[in-house]
């Protein structure tokens, strides 16, 4: 039996109409302050009408448009919350982001190496310490040595027992 188009819906209900798990939904409440449940008695979330255009609106923005959680914030508070729902409602096409975001971060591939500090361009000569004494040359290393993965791992291994040893509830 369908409810009702103004009838509130369980934290199920709306996972549901939206096609994400309930967990999200849990997860969204805790990064979108607009999104705020009506909860009873034990902690049973029931949403509205409004919240769950609002939760269409961020999940559009999320999965459709590609926005990050930031950006959906960004968004909301520039926009509101009502352009946020329309776009749930379809009633509203999302504008596309910026394009200084986008150019933000190169293509997969694309970025250029940064500098190195300390090194010399080519053809230039090391700058020369307080004492007198040229820099010494940095090798760049592309792949680590087998003795320092192991060293890595080891350490890491040494970090979890310390870890677990100081937090008896750490898995």
């Amino acid at each position: 039996m369908d409810k009702a188009p103004d009838a509130f819906r369980t934290i199920s209900e709306a996972a549901e109409e939206l096609n994400v798990p309930q967990h999200v939904l849990r997860f969204w409440e805790t990064r979108f302050a607009q999104i705020k449940p009506m909860k009873r008695a034990g902690g049973r979330r029931y949403y509205r009408p409004a919240d769950v255009e609002l939760l269409k609106g961020i999940r559009g923005l999320l999965y459709n448009e590609g926005y990050t959680i930031r950006g959906v914030q960004k968004i909301l508070k520039e926009e509101g919350a009502a352009y946020v729902c329309g776009i749930g409602r379809g009633e509203i096409v999302p504008r596309k982001r910026d394009l200084l975001e986008a150019e933000a971060a190169p293509a997969p591939g694309t970025a250029k190496t940064a500098p190195r500090v300390g090194i010399p361009p080519p053809g230039k000569a090391p700058l020369a310490r307080p004492g007198g004494a040229a820099e010494e040359t940095v090798r760049i290393v592309t792949r680590l040595a087998d003795g320092h993965i192991e060293n890595l791992k080891v350490a890491l291994r040494d970090l979890g027992d310390a870890r677990r040893l100081l937090d008896p509830g750490a898995r």
